[in-house]
């Protein structure tokens, strides 16, 4: 089966391009979105304990099935690891062969960013010039990228964060990429006058990034950071007062902003809004918001990106990780005959 390991990932984005990578599986990714009804999931799989979550999110269609193992850990960078980690097979439905196995820590990051792209390329003001980043963790330049190549003219990147030394690396990531960077004193200052926010917090608690008070005729809100029970990131009279959409409703009225409300809260998916069964934003002063938790058909998206874009490059190898015994009823005959080898 194919390989895609950490090495070969990063030789990848740094050949392909980050943007372009975003790109590149947001368009897949609308396209599955589209066809929606015909694809078999579920919820995610999850193991919760006091420090994080541990996950499985599968999905399959009629040819090819994906599954994505991930953490998420707040605590783990005062430990010097990363927060998240991933990794992603994907399986020949006709068989049940696993043919690629690949890291999806990085991958993930891409697939959250072009997520945010698909939501805010149809529910943001074509107008739109300015992102505020509420979080500058792992994922905010990525989040950047995305905007920027969804066409809606982002170019104005205010960020602000609890902690000084990420929201400056956030600036000194994204100014030789083209954008214009500023590190907010506030939070507050930093949502003030932007067209698109983006709240992507670690901190595993109710919360209240941002209040109903900060929140301005035509915003588009990526609320990304509340991806489990008992955390989110906005006051409850946001959702009020904004059209909501989701990715999966099932999943994210456990996990994410919407578990606040009750169940009968009015949200509407991704993929009703694109297939045209339900409308996006109506006015430039209404309030879009896209309560994101992530979902098992952007993983689904991003590995077969993945594998159509390595295919023939040096960023893929073949492993060792099926057997293939002579007579496939005899699997205990190539212990045997490994015995028998010379030493």
């Amino acid at each position: 089966m194919e390989f895609v390991g950490v090495s070969d990932m990063v030789g990848w984005l740094a050949a392909t391009g980050v943007e372009q990578a975003i790109a590149g599986i947001a368009g897949f990714l609308e396209a599955d979105l589209r066809r929606w009804p015909t694809l078999d999931l579920a919820p995610r799989v999850a193991d919760y304990s006091p420090l994080g979550v541990i996950e499985l999110m599968p999905v399959s269609d009629s040819e090819t099935y994906a599954v994505k193992y991930v953490n998420g850990h707040p605590a783990n960078p005062a430990r010097g690891l990363l927060t998240v980690t991933a990794f992603g097979v994907l399986a020949d439905v006709s068989t049940g062969y696993p043919v690629l196995l690949a890291e999806m820590t990085l991958l993930t990051a891409l697939r959250t960013a072009a997520t945010s792209a698909v939501a805010a390329a149809a529910l943001a003001r074509p107008d739109c010039r300015r992102l505020a980043l509420i979080g500058a963790g792992s994922q905010a330049e990525f989040q950047a990228l995305a905007l920027r190549s969804a066409a809606l003219g982002i170019g104005d990147v205010v960020v602000w964060d609890t902690d000084p030394a990420a929201a400056a690396k956030v600036q000194r990531n994204l100014e030789p990429l083209g954008f214009t960077v500023t590190v907010s004193t506030s939070a507050r200052a930093a949502v003030r006058g932007a067209d698109v926010v983006t709240t992507c917090t670690a901190d595993k608690a109710v919360a209240t990034v941002l209040p109903a008070g900060w929140v301005e005729p035509g915003m588009h809100v990526n609320a990304i950071g509340g991806d489990c029970p008992g955390k989110t990131e906005l006051d409850p009279a946001v959702l009020r007062d904004a059209a909501v959409f989701v990715e999966f409703a099932p999943q994210t009225r456990i996990e994410g902003e919407i578990q606040a409300l009750g169940p009968d809260f009015p949200v509407t998916e991704l993929w009703e809004m694109l297939t045209g069964r339900r409308p996006g934003r109506t006015t430039a002063e209404q309030v879009t918001v896209f309560d994101s938790v992530g979902c098992a058909v952007e993983d689904f998206s991003a590995l077969r990106y993945l594998r159509d874009a390595v295919r023939g490059t040096p960023w893929v190898k073949e492993i060792d990780l099926v057997p293939e015994p002579d007579d496939p009823k005899d699997l205990f005959g190539m212990v045997t005959a490994a015995s028998r080898l010379p030493a």
